[in-house]
């Protein structure tokens, strides 16, 4: 007969309540079974898990086989580390002594950390209920992007540093000497106009004497 550790769903609709047993794998889900180990209510934050481990301890190492649900919650309660303890002791690795010990001190762990959580998860419920009766008034925080936060810092940076640190463009100043050739042609075709206007006042000056000896 193959023997399972799961769970059989009671409560109502939606709102489950679930029992940790140990039942025949032909059974129904919430039919018979053979013994219940404890309770799981998902419900609560955490989930509320109340377990024999040392029955839940028993029925693993004469090899019933877990759900995947029923396996979280041994896993989370430490029967599958205690069976990982139990065979280094089967194979020397420890003593029976070093082995309760360590299991000991993962259990008084794991425990702290729930009551913690439980404990955390109380006083928010509390606060919740205060909000909404009106004793204290929810603190609004503002959510900032992260890539805006950082633009915003880049850009308060630039504008406070000094003007020295901005870069000056260099404007080349060209030389006097090198505009003055362009004026240079203007100048010489002065001259040469006066000439041509000159020539004809020459020759008519020479013409005349002849003229004045031929009437002669």
């Amino acid at each position: 007969m193959a023997v399972r550790i799961r769970l059989a769903r009671k409560g109502r609709k939606k709102k489950p309540f679930y029992h940790i047993v140990v039942a025949d794998a032909r059974a129904p889900r919430d039919g018979k079974y053979i013994e219940r180990l404890g309770s799981y209510n998902p419900l609560t934050v955490p989930a509320t898990i109340e377990i024999d481990r040392d029955k839940a301890f028993d029925w693993i190492m004469k090899g019933a086989q877990p759900s995947d649900t029923a396996r979280a919650i041994l896993k989370f309660k430490g029967i599958y580390y205690r069976k990982h303890l139990t065979r280094g002791v089967n194979k020397g690795a420890l003593t029976q002594d070093q082995a309760d010990q360590m299991y000991n001190e993962w259990i008084t762990a794991k425990e702290s950390k729930i009551s913690a959580r439980v404990e955390q998860s109380r006083l928010e419920k509390e606060n919740f209920w205060k909000q909404v009766s009106g004793e204290i008034k929810p603190k609004k925080e503002k959510k900032v992007d992260e890539a805006t936060q950082a633009a915003f810092t880049a850009e308060a940076t630039d504008s406070d540093a000094p003007a020295e640190d901005a870069p000056t463009e260099t404007v080349e100043a060209t030389p006097a000497a090198e505009a003055t050739p362009a004026a240079e042609p203007v100048a010489e075709e002065a001259p040469v106009a006066e000439t041509a206007a000159e020539e004809p006042k020459a020759e008519e000056t020479k013409e005349a004497p002849a003229a004045s000896s031929e009437e002669e």
